[in-house]
């Protein structure tokens, strides 16, 4: 499915090995697609949650499970985007790197430092909170849901760790990589649905978005073309599969579908990322053209902040709002829902404006020196972080240990970054 034909978008085509080490300039469509990205996911998080609670059990459900309303997760589903332009991004920086070790040393250092404030902050919130008598069931949700929200740096911090290899393989073989991964998508969803054994298919979380992620170094070497027929192929694809496949027409889960295409990824989910690439790269001469630049300068040094604290604000106005006051949100569409979602939006933004205004000063990591180690130290760091950040998706920030095992690997695998000591 990777179209990469005659006319390019993106920066003027170059030979592959300084392609995009070339594009030292900020890219305005990449930084576009990151903040518009982000922006959507919050505005979904907040916007979807169906919530109740009946003074025992706090009970969510989805908007979006409304029927015919999963058309719309084509769009609003925008990780693939976020990946795109993730593989993009680290195509130009880690190009211009003279050491693809400090490189993703960098990187590493760059998203797990924000996640040292949020950990201060919900290791002993969970004990503090249930000592004044805060219910237990809503509060275990709320720490699942805040940890939960971290699979994408795990996934991402795959991506990131694999790229300088990924680079080489694309300057040898160009579109065979992006092929061969997608045929991987291909074969586990056929192993998965064939077999019956789920498992498998988290197999895809690799294919599936390290596919995506390797279509940004197309676009980083100005070689990303025929941006209609990417979207027409993507999205027909993706109708043909939810129509004679086993896959279910929504690109987000939904509260009691038996397969998501999301968790894991399906090759559904991989036809959808072609497609809405294609449509961004149709879209990207009139996104340029947007007098954007304040928006993505202030955005550009709150985009992580925002996205590790707006679950923490939207479980703080549940808090007080469902689980204290007993106001259920209303039925999704109703008049009441479209009458009280200003004020349920406006709350979680007032809530929100504080955080990040605390807690962005934390995107920038403290200009410490680092360390000259070799491939293995570099990926016994990025192991060390991948095992936290995984082990706070998985349980979250419930009371217990596991959780400050995970902060120890974070702060493990950043002090791999820094100098040795010799004796």
């Amino acid at each position: 499915m990777t179209v990469l034909l005659d006319r390019p978008i993106g920066a003027t085509p170059a030979p592959r090995r300084t392609a995009a080490a070339r594009r030292a300039a900020r890219d305005p469509f990449i930084d576009l697609l990151r903040v518009f990205g982000m922006a959507l996911i919050v505005l979904q998080h907040w916007t979807i949650p169906v919530i109740s609670y009946d003074g025992v059990r706090l009970t969510t459900g989805n908007a979006l499970a409304t029927p015919g309303v999963w058309v719309v997760t084509w769009i609003s589903q925008v990780m693939p985007l976020v990946f795109f332009a993730g593989g993009a991004a680290n195509a130009i920086s880690a190009g211009r790197a003279a050491d693809p070790r400090r490189w993703i040393a960098t990187r590493l250092r760059r998203l797990a430092w924000p996640l040292l404030p949020l950990a201060a902050v919900w290791l002993p919130l969970p004990h503090i909170l249930l000592t004044l008598g805060v219910p237990e069931q809503p509060l275990q949700v709320g720490t699942q849901l805040t940890g939960q929200l971290l699979w994408f740096l795990a996934v991402y911090l795959i991506a990131v760790t694999a790229t300088p290899y990924a680079l080489r393989l694309h300057e040898r073989y160009g579109a065979l990589v992006s092929a061969a991964l997608a045929a991987g998508a291909v074969l586990t969803d056929v192993a998965r649905f064939s077999t019956g054994f789920d498992a498998v298919g988290y197999l895809n979380i690799v294919f599936v978005w390290l596919t995506v992620h390797q279509l940004g170094f197309f676009y980083a070497e100005g070689r990303l073309r025929l941006p209609a027929l990417m979207a027409v192929a993507g999205f027909g694809t993706a109708a043909l599969l939810v129509a004679f496949g086993p896959y279910p027409g929504s690109m987000i889960g939904l509260p009691g579908a038996e397969i998501s295409n999301m968790a894991p990824p399906t090759l559904a989910m991989l036809a959808v990322s072609f497609g809405q690439i294609g449509l961004a790269a149709l879209l990207r001469p009139w996104l340029v053209r947007l007098p954007s630049e304040r928006l993505l300068a202030w955005a550009g040094s709150r985009i992580m902040t925002v996205y590790l604290w707006h679950m923490p604000a939207l479980f703080a106005v549940t808090g007080v709002v469902v689980v204290l006051l007993g106001i259920d949100t209303p039925v999704p569409g109703s008049a009441f829902w479209l009458a009280g979602w200003p004020l349920w939006f406006g709350l979680l933004c007032l809530v929100m404006w504080p955080l990040v205004k605390w807690f962005a000063r934390f995107e920038t990591p403290p200009a410490l020196p680092y360390g000259t180690t070799g491939w293995g130290g570099t990926l016994a760091a990025s192991a060390l972080v991948g095992a936290g950040v995984l082990t706070l998706t998985v349980g979250g920030f419930a009371p217990g240990g596991w959780p400050f095992i995970a902060v120890l690997a974070l702060v493990g695998g950043l002090l791999l970054t820094g100098p040795r000591t010799r004796t």
